[in-house]
């Protein structure tokens, strides 16, 4: 099992990611973003229109189980990040989260 907090970490220091619920909702329309991770106390509105966006255009979205303060000492900013866009990885292994809960989701049913 991948280690959120380290695949986080790595992405902000190797990859091109984006703070902020702006920022978020703009890559969700355009589509830019190859994952999206929200944070547990983001708020509602923010949160209905990235849910939206990124359904609307195939881009994974996470919510981060820590709070906004959480999820920004994760990411090495002294501020509060309620959303976070990733554009690219880098050498984290991030996106592989979203490939497993994929294959989780579609893994067939016993019904």
């Amino acid at each position: 099992m991948i280690d959120v907090d380290k695949a986080i970490s790595a992405a902000v220091k190797t990859g091109k990611v984006s703070f902020g619920a702006a920022s978020a909702v703009q890559n969700a329309q355009t589509g830019k973003a190859k994952l999206i991770i929200l944070a547990s106390n983001c708020p509602e509105d923010v949160r209905g229109d990235v849910e939206h966006y990124s359904r609307l255009s195939n881009v994974p979205l996470m919510v981060y189980k820590g709070t906004s303060l959480d999820l920004a000492a994760v990411c090495g900013r002294p501020f509060s990040v309620s959303a976070l866009s990733i554009r690219e990885a880098g050498d984290s292994e991030i996106l592989k989260l979203t490939e497993t809960a994929e294959a989780e989701d579609s893994g067939g049913g016993n019904e």
